[in-house]
């Protein structure tokens, strides 16, 4: 499956003008780097896949529509998805983009 490409443009529409943004295709999906940390991605299982503090992982799980991140049978610390149905107003987007691109602001450049 690829992901989203209106998903993307509707990330891309939100992260234009960060300052050292860039887009790669990872994971099967396309990611948008801050600095080259990942910080939010249209996910090739559809939705959306971000970087968050660790510290906050439990507070971001509480919200409706968000799952840990899987990757080969392991959860992914730090890492977050959100299924389709939490990204249906802007509103929702723009919280979960503002979350990944914050945390990947704190992240030293690579």
């Amino acid at each position: 499956m690829s992901y989203d490409e209106r998903l993307a443009d509707r990330i891309r529409d939100l992260v234009e003008g960060e300052p050292g943004l860039t887009e790669q295709r990872m994971f099967g999906g396309l990611a948008f780097l801050v600095h080259g940390n990942m910080a939010v991605a249209a996910s090739s299982q559809g939705g959306l896949l971000l970087r968050v503090d660790p510290v906050d992982l439990d507070t971001h799980l509480a919200h409706p529509h968000t799952d840990p991140f899987v990757m080969r049978g392991r959860e992914m610390t730090g890492w977050l998805r959100v299924v389709p149905e939490g990204l249906d107003t802007d509103v929702e987007l723009d919280r979960w983009v503002t979350v990944g691109v914050t945390y990947a602001r704190t992240l030293p450049p690579k």
